[in-house]
């Protein structure tokens, strides 16, 4: 059966140059930093990693408090403009994740594009599964990492949105 894919798209401005944010994203071990500590997320892949199409990544991560193995490829990678990573081996039926950075306003506009599938998700009473515990957890998840990248680049916490 055909997995039914849902969409995230988040975005946020940082007051710090594109070439600044994109370099922070490219360096593969950057992504512990602004992971929230409950998924327990922890790269595996030996350091220094070199971002390029058909890097593979191996990570550790808890979702729900279950321990599992995530791999992932880097597909498309254009500094400092954007790159995607998409789930070879994980917790999702599909996961493609497109990191694009835009200069704007004296900043950077971060915008994260995700098409994801949960296993099963055809099934009848998946979508409540998707809506009440996916995503809410992938919204945490990225609520979390607004906070943990200003802080890292030494900024107040958000007041208003962009």
């Amino acid at each position: 059966m055909t997995p039914k894919i849902r969409t995230l798209h988040q975005e946020q401005w940082v007051p710090i140059p594109l070439d600044e944010v994109f370099d922070f994203f490219s360096q593969a071990q950057n992504l512990e930093k602004v992971t929230p500590p409950w998924v327990g997320f922890r790269i595996l892949t030996p350091s220094p990693i070199t971002m390029r199409p058909g890097t593979i990544i191996d990570y550790e991560v808890r979702l729900h408090r279950i321990p599992m193995r995530w791999r992932s490829e880097i597909t498309e990678w254009v500094p400092p403009f954007h790159f995607a990573d998409v789930q070879l081996k994980g917790p999702y039926a599909l996961w493609n994740h497109r990191h694009s950075f835009r200069a704007e306003k004296e900043g950077t506009l971060v915008i994260d594009d995700v098409q994801y599938a949960v296993p099963l998700s055809w099934m009848p009473g998946a979508g409540l599964v998707e809506r009440f515990l996916v995503e809410p957890e992938l919204r945490r998840i990225f609520a979390h990492r607004r906070v943990a990248l200003r802080a890292h680049f030494g900024l107040p916490p958000e007041t208003e949105s962009h």
